[in-house]
């Protein structure tokens, strides 16, 4: 009777409770340049379910692959179904949740589906957990987002890779151009699994709806951590360890794992995988959550969650 976690990089993790296995998300096939994991999603042979947080590349590219392979149900937005759909995915596999919805994938394990937001892509954060980032609260979508109406990722990525070689650019533009994958968030969810030795939550990027987490209280939580966090649709007024902090105040989880906290984009240099990267985040978890224990899963690794 085991309940184990391994880390595949960005906010991918794989679950596995006794012989249930549930992917969260499953973005594992990155650039060449970045760090290996030790397996592709092709790989994966086993699953029971496969929940997917939002329709961004960087979450669902993989999970085509996966459903295919193994006839695992994919749990997600009906933006993410409709990805799915067009990469050749049955309808039957695809179960459509927006908030509410809680799927048995098990005789003994539940999926609770909540909504959630996507973190502020619409400005600028900071990769550093701990510097605080202020300003743009209060403005329309409008005012927000312009003429644009949604993030064009692929044009994104180019405008920030302008500095990393052409090599970097080549493999980074190539590979959002073939990824599956919407440049709508087509609706942020947010899980919590339920299973005979404990529960956990799991959102795939830094936003939350307060009123929604205040009163989950699960055992384990998995807190993405990356870009400029939403709380409540308004863009934090602080820093990513204190979004790691306020979440972990309000769901009063005894052991915390972060996700989407790795150079995810290589070779970006946002690797804040160290301990001396961390050291924002676990001085915020001692004031504000000191109860919570930050579990370290380098990456690639796998802990023992029970």
């Amino acid at each position: 009777m085991t309940v184990t976690l391994d880390w595949l990089g960005c906010a991918t993790f794989r679950l596995q409770v006794d012989d249930t296995v549930i992917m969260l998300d499953a973005y594992i096939d990155r650039v060449p340049l970045a760090p290996d994991v030790g397996l592709t999603a092709a790989d994966i042979s086993r699953a029971d379910a496969v929940l997917v947080g939002h329709s961004h590349f960087d979450h669902i590219a993989g999970a085509e692959v996966i459903a295919a392979n193994t006839g695992a149900p994919v749990i997600g937005s009906n933006e993410s179904a409709r990805v799915l759909l067009e990469a050749g995915i049955s309808e039957g596999q695809l179960l459509r949740s927006q908030g509410g919805e809680r799927h048995r994938i098990s005789k003994d394990i539940t999926i609770e589906v909540f909504p959630s937001l996507h973190s502020c892509i619409w400005t600028t954060g900071s990769w550093d957990p701990g510097k605080v980032v202020l300003g743009q609260y209060g403005l329309t979508e409008e005012e927000r987002w312009g003429n644009r109406g949604s993030i064009d990722i692929g044009g994104s990525l180019g405008e920030r890779s302008q500095d990393l070689g052409p090599d970097a650019q080549t493999q980074m533009m190539d590979h959002v151009a073939t990824c599956l994958g919407s440049n709508d968030t087509g609706g942020a969810l947010a899980y919590l699994i339920d299973t005979p030795y404990g529960s956990i939550f799991y959102h795939d990027t830094s936003g939350c709806w307060t009123g929604v987490v205040q009163n989950m209280r699960p055992d384990v939580a998995i807190v993405a951590m990356a870009g400029r966090p939403n709380i409540d649709g308004e863009p934090i007024q602080g820093s990513l360890a204190q979004f790691v902090g306020r979440m972990s105040d309000m769901l009063r989880a005894p052991r915390i794992v972060l996700g989407h906290h790795d150079d995810w984009m290589p070779p970006m240099t946002h690797d804040m995988t160290g301990p001396d990267a961390l050291a924002p985040v676990k001085n915020e978890l001692n004031h504000v959550a000191p109860r919570s224990e930050l579990l370290d899963i380098p990456l690639g690794g796998r802990i023992g969650l029970y």
